[in-house]
């Protein structure tokens, strides 16, 4: 069962990369270019805001004790598109949402994407996110405390 919520968390982590990253990357490359203060812009508060939770999602999954599910996932997602990049240029930017029927926000996160994938930065994540997977500790389960059994046992519990 833990490796089911594991992989859900996977698709979570790896939308949060994707969209989230991507977006607020690019909102603060529009930031940096037009020289905005973020204490004056809400969008840039909101592109720093999601930055950080991006980063503690990354964070916790990576350290955290939770199925390699969670980071396989995304790895492999990444790692997936960063290939087919080095391959075909042409071929993994036509994986990036475009066109005039997607919502403006959408559109700035498929920049943002395209700019994290050219500049090799879902590489790097990628390869960061699959070296959970290779340890075997992660995927055996939690052996329960000898301490916490004998405390419940002298309590009566």
């Amino acid at each position: 069962m833990r490796h089911f919520f594991g992989l859900l968390l996977g698709v979570v982590v790896a939308a949060a990369l994707l969209l989230g990253g991507g977006w607020a990357s690019q909102e603060a490359v529009r930031g940096a270019a037009q020289s905005v203060d973020p204490a004056k812009d809400t969008r840039m508060l909101i592109a720093l805001g999601v930055m950080a939770v991006v980063g503690l999602l990354l964070g916790l999954v990576l350290v955290g004790r939770v199925s390699p599910l969670a980071t396989f996932v995304p790895s492999m997602a990444l790692l997936a598109w960063t290939v087919v990049y080095v391959l075909d240029v042409s071929r993994a930017a036509s994986l990036v949402p475009s066109g005039p029927s997607v919502q403006a926000e959408l559109l700035q996160a498929g920049r943002g994407m395209l700019m994290l994938l050219s500049t090799g930065v879902y590489g790097l994540l990628g390869v960061a996110l699959f070296l959970p997977v290779l340890m075997p500790s992660r995927w055996a389960r939690p052996e329960p405390d000898e301490e916490q059994e004998e405390y419940e046992e002298s309590y009566g519990f």
